[in-house]
């Protein structure tokens, strides 16, 4: 073949490659429907909420005037605030710390390739389900009800909601993980025990690490609102404030929640770096 006719033959090859696809296809098509129908839910959700533009101009006003009177803040109550918003973490802390290690467990339970059984499986994942489709809000009022108010029903309603966030999470991780060095343990004989502990939790570590760090971010914060149910802490302090029209001091609860949040936050972020840097490190050694 020459060189003439090697060019031809790219150009075709070119020219095949290039040619656009047809204007309607299967999959645009569908997409297309789907587009319109999202559109039309969106349109239905704002007609049934009766979302109003004015109304919320019509507001800012009123917001400013709210604004206006909460500075400056009023830091009399300070001490005792302070003590509501170290109650705020404690919740947040401890049902973060309980619910991840009940995820680990219902982690293990729940993956594919780690769960004893087909039924025990279909349980670890219900329960999973259970605790993350139920709103907080709605455990913290069935905990309240249980077992009174106070911190203690807000720390098993973090609980709770963490295993909901955490366990799928543990359960996708470790069913993610490379089989191959799981099929190469156990083709030496080792068992499922030392499999999980040898190939698929080490691999799954960094996922675990950063599902643990977020939960206690969402703890924190969730721990806030639960305190208006009666479930302990900061929230409660904010409530009554606002139903007081007392808003200098909702103003100092604002921003010390703003300040713990954020102080969360970032040391999550910090610790997350430095242990992916070490995982990092590790591997590359």
């Amino acid at each position: 073949m020459n060189l003439h006719d090697s060019t031809g033959e790219h150009r075709k090859g070119l020219l095949k490659t290039t040619q656009p696809p047809p204007r309607f296809t299967r999959g645009q098509t569908l997409g297309w429907f789907v587009l319109v129908f999202a559109a039309a839910l969106i349109g239905w959700s704002w007609r049934a909420v009766d979302f109003s533009v004015y109304e919320l101009f019509r507001g800012l006003p009123d917001m400013h005037r709210i604004l206006s009177e909460m500075v400056p803040p009023d830091f009399s109550r300070l001490p005792f605030i302070l003590v509501a918003v170290l109650e705020t973490f404690q919740m947040a802390l401890l049902g973060a710390f309980l619910g991840i290690l009940i995820s680990f467990v219902l982690g293990i339970l729940g993956a594919k390739n780690l769960s004893p059984g087909r039924g025990t499986y279909v349980l670890a994942r219900s329960f999973i389900s259970l605790c993350r489709t139920v709103p907080d809000l709605v455990w913290a009022v069935f905990f309240v009800a249980s077992v009174g108010l106070g911190p203690f029903a807000g720390t098993l309603t973090i609980m709770v909601d963490t295993i909901g966030f955490c366990g799928r999470f543990f359960a996708e991780a470790m069913e993610e993980v490379d089989p191959e060095p799981q099929t190469a343990l156990k083709a030496m004989g080792a068992g499922k025990i030392s499999v999980m502990f040898a190939a698929v939790l080490p691999a799954a570590a960094p996922s675990f690490i950063n599902s643990s760090l977020f939960s206690l971010e969402k703890a924190v914060r969730s721990s806030v609102v639960l305190g208006l149910v009666g479930a302990g802490g900061v929230g409660i302090e904010l409530k009554v404030a606002m139903d007081m029209f007392s808003y200098p001091q909702a103003a100092t609860i604002i921003l010390l929640i703003f300040i713990l949040v954020l102080l969360v936050e970032r040391l999550s972020s910090l610790a997350r770096k430095k242990y992916l840097s070490q995982e990092t490190n590790a591997k590359e050694s």
